[in-house]
């Protein structure tokens, strides 16, 4: 199958704004981490994960599609926040941006009549959709308990199920 040019650079372009993505949330985690708030960091190592992951995704994409990888350079995350809001609101920022390039990639696949890719992306597309609604939620609980109150979100994300198990030691 042919990728066009126009779409297989965009493709590459995401692949670094996954990976940049990634890279972020291990810094916002990182953050977390440092403040002993194990859940929120454990919450936002899982994020990098799933950033990863989908940088994987459109690499192996690229390359089933016949495409020309190529990542392109990324960004150092941000490293510092004032405040757990700042570190939250950021990361829902990113997936309302990383939302927008979704929809920009399935444009240029529709104005290729790409329908491979087309499918490819609808996965983008409701992921997106968990995405935003997931750190939109982080941010309404984080602003209610306040940042003298970290620890109700801590009992938050135990409660909900929304914390993975601790990797293991070693």
């Amino acid at each position: 199958m042919q990728t066009s040019t126009q779409l297989n650079q965009a493709l590459n372009q995401q692949v670094g704004n996954e990976m940049g993505a990634s890279l972020q949330y291990i810094s916002i985690a990182a953050h977390f981490d440092a403040q002993s708030l194990t859940g929120l960091a454990r919450f936002f190592y899982r994020q990098a994960e799933e950033e990863r992951e989908h940088a994987m995704k459109f690499v192996h994409y690229i390359v089933d599609s016949g495409g020309s990888l190529e990542i392109p350079p990324v960004a150092a995350p941000n490293s510092s926040f004032a405040s757990a809001h700042e570190a939250v609101a950021l990361a829902l920022e990113w997936e309302r941006e990383v939302t927008q390039q979704i929809y920009r990639l399935v444009d240029i696949a529709k104005e290729d009549s790409n329908y491979f890719a087309i499918r490819f992306l609808d996965w983008f597309v409701n992921e997106q959709f968990e995405e935003v609604t997931s750190m939109d939620e982080m941010l309404d609980v984080v602003d209610r308990a306040g940042e003298e109150n970290l620890l109700a979100v801590e009992e938050f994300l135990a409660r909900e199920g929304k914390v993975p198990e601790a990797p293991p030691e070693g």
